[in-house]
């Protein structure tokens, strides 16, 4: 196996709606400015390239393309896509640089989420014969979710609502965040709900935005950076599409993909947890009591759609990088109600 680090990540703001085009053109280009620049690296420096994003969200086919257009189709770029959230484009790029075949990488991810009714869109994503009919949206699956926790002891809406004022609270030193601020638990209490048992607090805002992760491996990796975040493990699961067929208050697939991983105590967790159960439930699962969780805020705080896991990865591995923590865990999600999960694990060596 060879040694593979994060040594460069770039985002975008997380805000509410953006005025360009469902292709991410204009949100990528300052990203890819900012991540290259930071490196001292060219477009030409990068040999393999990998995006993740929806067509679904864009409202248009191959809207993958029409983003390549941020990094120039000419010359001809060694390039690769996963129509899924961008963490694991960044396992395909892991992948290929394990093949030998390049030493680096750079992965990307977007969503303009405020294009359509995400709510709604997500129901594209379930069973296409037996769930998506009934028009289910993604809300009210992980509010069965959460009622099903709730039912069982597993979390209370007090615990739910000291997620989001915790999370709000680390945003406020996170500049590109969303949702930021001074809150109390009772404060988010006295609201109303919005899909029973999951209040506002508890969903992730509607986000638009784009991040990008550079990859490198071996001696590449340390003459690009100071304290590059090495890639100790990584590994995805899925459970059961029937949202019937498991048990929608454990993941199965999250403790999988950290067990093949190679899982062990961490200093800092970014959890991909759309809704505020779904951080308890992590966390649960994962056994992270004392851990630092989602110092960046979270994906309560910003959610742009396909981009928010490889945002999870760059935040742990700032972490790393910065030398704010030694060993850094980063979860990504996909699906409804936590049902495809990624694990991530880096180091810093001094």
């Amino acid at each position: 196996m060879r040694d593979v680090a994060v040594v460069g990540f770039a985002q975008a703001p997380a805000v509410r709606q953006t005025h360009g085009t469902t292709n991410g053109v204009e949100m990528l280009v300052p990203v890819f400015h900012e991540v290259l620049g930071n490196l001292g690296l060219s477009k030409s420096d990068i040999e393999f390239w990998c995006s993740g994003s929806s067509d679904y969200i864009a409202g248009r086919a191959f809207s993958f393309i029409a983003a390549v257009d941020a990094i120039g189709a000419f010359p001809p770029i060694n390039e690769s896509h996963v129509e899924a959230d961008a963490a694991w484009a960044f396992y395909e790029a892991w992948v290929k640089i394990q093949t030998g075949e390049v030493d680096t990488a750079l992965v990307y991810g977007f969503g303009k989420s405020s294009a359509g009714k995400l709510r709604r869109v997500m129901t594209m994503q379930l069973d296409p014969y037996t769930v998506t009919p009934l028009w289910p949206d993604s809300v009210s699956v992980a509010g069965l979710q959460a009622r099903a926790g709730l039912d069982q002891g597993r979390w209370t809406e007090q615990q739910m609502a000291e997620v989001a004022v915790r999370s709000r609270a680390d945003a406020k030193s996170n500049p590109l965040a969303q949702l930021k601020g001074d809150y109390t638990v009772d404060d988010l209490l006295g609201t109303p709900y919005l899909a029973d048992p999951l209040r506002k607090h508890d969903c992730a805002p509607i986000t638009d935005g784009a991040a990008a992760i550079v990859l490198a491996a071996g001696d590449r990796a340390r003459e690009l950076s100071d304290r590059p975040a090495w890639v100790t493990g990584i590994a995805h699961r899925v459970d059961s599409a029937n949202l019937g067929g498991r048990d929608l208050t454990t993941s199965a697939s999250t403790v999988g993909a950290a067990r093949d991983a190679g899982f062990d105590k961490v200093d800092v967790a970014e959890l991909h947890a759309p809704f505020t159960h779904q951080e308890l439930l992590l966390r649960q699962e994962l056994g992270l009591n004392g851990t630092r969780i989602n110092p960046s805020g979270g994906v309560l705080c910003g959610n742009p759609m396909f981009a928010a896991g490889l945002i999870r990865i760059g935040e742990a591995a700032r972490q790393v990088s910065t030398g704010q923590a030694d060993r850094a865990l980063a979860h990504a999600t996909s699906g409804p109600a936590l049902q495809h999960n990624l694990v991530c694990l880096m180091e810093g060596r001094d």
